[in-house]
């Protein structure tokens, strides 16, 4: 069954390159980032898992922890880390996930038979620290992601769950937000004490409540 924001995120026991974890255990009550990989020693996720590496402070800045997840065995993962370090300057810093019996791929629904019955597709999941689902993407294997933007949705999505905003297309940290159509004028202007521009009456524009 495919998982959908909102969904606990289902809870499971692993062997990973950093040991055996159980998942809500492991993640506990930060946020958490599970993406996963069609196969070891594959072009596009040595350059993906290269990446992450480099930019795993940014997550921690974020409170988020990182976790790959590959079909492969364990043994696997310890090899392909070496062609990693080699070809993108950096080791995976954060644990892979050996899951050989596609016990997290079903669990996730990772494996979409039209593109393949057995590796999985190129998922991400965002998930809360109350291990609710808040994001799900799906890339082909063909396509690298971009982990500059997953950090941009995360900051919009720890803004937006603390505070009545949304943000607007292309938002990046530090701009304007919008206010939420839910709150009347009086309680925005109690709300956001350095004032909104109204566009339209459901089109209000702070500046970052936050910052």
């Amino acid at each position: 069954m495919a998982i959908r924001l909102g969904d606990t995120a289902p809870d499971f026991t692993a062997e990973t390159t950093e040991g055996t974890i159980r998942f809500h255990e492991w993640k506990g009550d930060a946020w958490a980032v599970l993406f996963s990989h069609p196969k070891d020693f594959t072009p596009v996720c040595t350059t993906e898992l290269g990446y992450v590496a480099k930019i795993r402070p940014e997550f921690e800045k974020r409170n988020t922890k990182v976790i790959g997840l590959s079909v492969d065995p364990l043994g696997a993962h310890h090899e392909w880390a070496k062609d990693i370090e080699e070809t993108q300057g950096m080791a995976p810093n954060f644990p892979m996930i050996a899951d050989a019996d596609h016990k997290v791929a079903d669990l996730y629904d990772m494996i979409h038979p039209n593109a393949s019955d057995t590796m999985t597709v190129r998922t991400v999941f965002v998930i809360g620290p109350d291990n609710k689902v808040k994001l799900t993407l799906t890339y082909p294997a063909s396509t690298g992601r971009n982990f500059d933007e997953l950090l941009r949705v995360i900051d919009s999505l720890q803004l937006t769950s603390s505070h009545s905003v949304a943000t607007p297309a292309n938002w990046k940290d530090g701009e304007d937000v919008i206010i939420a159509p839910a709150l009347t004028d009086d309680e925005a202007k109690a709300k956001f004490t350095k004032g909104f521009q109204t566009l339209k009456p459901y089109l209000r524009v702070t500046p970052q409540p936050n910052k």
